[in-house]
C-alpha cells in the first residue's frame, strides 16, 4: 500500500510541536519543509505573565479559565521558577474552575487543584455560554490565554460585568532565525509544496506579514487558494487566511493527529489516477505513483509530467514541453525536451507510459473507460 503522502511535500510553520508534527507527516510518506513563522517567548522571562500571576496573589480570582495543558503547566511551572508556585496554587484552589478541553483539565488536576468543569465538545464557545449562564456581575475571572488573545471570549464576559484578568502564557515573537521562513515562503510561492499547515492564528499572521513585507504577498496568496492545499488545525488558526479568502482544510477534532489525517484524505483526492499505458498512473508533487509504486521525479520530470497529465490522451507538442521546462528555468530547445523525455521514461520505469507520436510531440496513452478516471484511494 503507498504512504498516503508519499511523493508529497508539506510546509510545517509551526514552533511548538513541529517535531511531532513533522514526524507524523514523515510516517505517512510526506516529505517534510519547516520554517517556523514564531518563536515562544520563554515563560520564565515574560515579565507580563510574572505581573499578571502577582495580580492573582493580591486579588484572586473567582473564576480561571483553563484553555490548553501546555499553558496552564507553564504558568504554574513559570510561577514555582520564580518562588510564587505554591501561593499562586493557593490563591486558585477556591475559585471555580473551567478547562476547554481534557488536556487542560488534567493540567489542572495534576497541579494539585479540583477537578475543573469542561464542556464536552472542548470548544470555547461552550465554555463561554456555560459561563453567560451564570450571572458576572463583579465576578473576576482569570482567563489563561494560548499564545494569542482572544476578544471575543473575554468582551463578551466583559460586556456580562467581569473584570477579566488576561494571563498570557507562551506569547508569540517573530522567529529567532527569518531565513527558514523566507526559504518556506519562496517555496510555496514557486508551487515547489504541495500543502502547508498552520497550528496558530499567528503563525497564519506571522507568514502573511512577511510576504507583505517582500512584496510577494500576491503570489502567497494564489498559490493558498488554488495548487497549495491549506490545512489548519481548528477554525481560530485558519482565521487570518479566511479574511483573504483562503480556503482550508480543518480537521473535526483540532489534534495534530487529526490535521495529519486530514491532509491524508484530502492531497491524494486532488489528482485523479489515470489508465495509462496498461498501468495506473498518478502524478504527485515530486514523484508519481505508477501502480501503487512511488517513482520520484527529477524537478524537469516532474514538469514534462504534470503537463502531459493535463492533457492525458491529446499529443502535446515539443514547442510547449520546451516553453514549460524553460518556464520551470530549465533547457528550452527540442532537443533538450527529448532528452528529458527519455529520462522521465526511465524515472517512471515503463516507456509505454510517455508515448511519443512521430513529428508531433509527446501523449500520455490513455485507455477508454466506461467511467471517468477514478480518484486515487490511499
Amino acid at each position: 500500500m503507498t504512504d498516503e503522502l508519499a511523493g508529497y511535500t508539506v510546509a510545517v510553520t509551526a514552533a511548538r510541536r513541529a517535531d511531532e508534527l513533522g514526524s507524523l507527516l514523515a510516517s505517512r510518506g510526506a516529505r517534510v519543509l519547516h520554517g517556523p513563522a514564531l518563536r515562544i517567548l520563554p515563560l520564565a522571562d515574560d515579565a507580563e505573565l510574572r505581573r499578571v500571576s502577582r495580580s492573582c496573589l493580591e486579588a484572586p480570582p473567582d473564576v480561571v479559565v483553563a484553555t490548553t495543558g501546555i499553558g496552564f503547566r507553564g504558568w504554574v511551572e513559570a510561577a514555582d521558577g520564580w518562588g510564587i508556585g505554591a501561593e499562586l496554587l493557593d490563591a486558585l484552589r477556591p475559585a471555580q474552575l473551567l478547562a476547554r478541553g481534557p488536556k487542560a483539565r488534567g493540567a489542572v488536576h495534576a497541579a494539585g487543584l479540583p477537578d475543573p468543569w469542561s464542556p464536552p465538545s472542548e470548544s470555547s464557545a461552550e465554555l463561554l455560554a456555560h459561563l453567560l449562564d451564570q450571572d458576572l456581575a463583579g465576578v473576576r475571572i482569570a482567563v489563561q490565554l494560548h499564545g494569542q488573545p482572544l476578544p471575543d471570549f473575554v468582551d463578551a464576559l466583559r460586556c456580562a460585568g467581569a473584570e477579566v484578568v488576561e494571563v498570557p502564557v507562551y506569547r508569540w515573537t517573530a522567529p529567532a532565525d527569518i531565513g527558514a521562513l523566507e526559504n518556506l515562503l519562496r517555496s510555496v510561492c514557486a508551487l515547489e509544496v504541495d500543502a502547508v499547515t498552520f497550528t496558530s492564528a499567528p503563525a497564519a499572521a506571522s507568514l502573511l506579514a512577511l510576504a507583505a513585507e517582500r512584496r510577494c504577498r500576491d503570489d502567497l496568496l494564489a498559490a493558498l487558494r488554488g495548487p497549495v492545499l491549506v490545512a489548519c488545525v481548528g477554525p481560530v488558526a485558519h482565521a487570518p487566511l479566511a479574511d483573504h479568502g483562503v480556503p482550508a482544510v480543518i480537521p473535526r477534532r483540532f489534534r495534530l493527529g487529526a490535521l495529519v489525517g486530514s491532509l491524508c484524505d484530502a492531497l491524494p483526492g486532488r489528482t485523479p489516477t489515470l489508465p495509462v499505458g496498461g498501468r495506473q498512473l498518478q502524478v504527485r508533487g515530486h514523484a508519481a505513483v505508477v501502480d501503487g509504486e512511488v517513482r520520484p521525479l527529477s524537478p524537469q520530470g516532474r514538469t514534462l509530467l504534470g503537463v502531459l497529465a493535463e492533457r492525458p490522451g491529446r499529443v502535446v507538442s515539443r514547442r510547449e514541453l520546451a516553453e514549460a521546462l524553460r518556464r520551470a528555468g530549465g533547457s528550452a530547445d527540442e532537443h533538450a525536451v527529448e532528452q528529458a523525455v527519455a529520462r522521465l521514461r526511465a524515472a517512471l520505469g515503463s516507456p509505454d507510459l510517455v508515448q511519443t507520436v512521430i513529428k508531433r510531440g509527446y501523449r500520455l496513452p490513455l485507455e477508454p473507460m466506461g467511467d471517468a478516471p477514478r480518484c486515487a484511494r490511499p
